[in-house]
This record gives C-alpha cells, structure tokens and sequence, in this order.
C-alpha cells in the first residue's frame, strides 16, 4: 500500500486531512488534537515524543487514512 502522506506531513495536516486518523491518534494515548506543536511534528516527532513504535503508527495512520469507511479499527 502506498502512503496517502510523506515523511514531512505533520500531525496537524494528517489528521485535517484525514479525519478518520484521530481516532488512532486518541487510542495512542497521544495529546496531538489540539496541541500547538502537531503543526510542527512529524509523524516520527510525534512518535518520539510519545515513546511509540514509529512503523506501527506509520502503519496506523496510513490504514486509517486510506479507510474508505473512515473507521479504522487497527
């Protein structure tokens, strides 16, 4: 699968983007919604920050976004 967002998109742009992302945002435990620094971070920023597996929440984020359902249960 090809990712529908590159190593530069931030977590602001991703989850505007694609809302359906959120939801994998919130089970992360991640504070990104709202936060004045997602129009900054990565998603590797906010995976370091957060002490997360980057490729798993790469792999997450993409599912999500790629969700024609917009429901991602992954």
């Amino acid at each position: 699968m090809e990712s529908p967002f590159d190593h530069d998109t931030t977590m602001d742009e991703i989850m505007r983007r694609w809302p359906q992302t959120i939801r994998v945002v919130i089970r992360n435990g991640m504070l990104c919604v709202g936060c004045p620094i997602a129009s900054f971070h990565t998603v590797s920023d906010a995976a370091r920050e957060h002490k997360l597996d980057e490729v798993a929440l790469r792999h997450a984020l993409e599912a999500a976004a790629s969700s024609k359902s917009g429901i991602n249960t992954a």
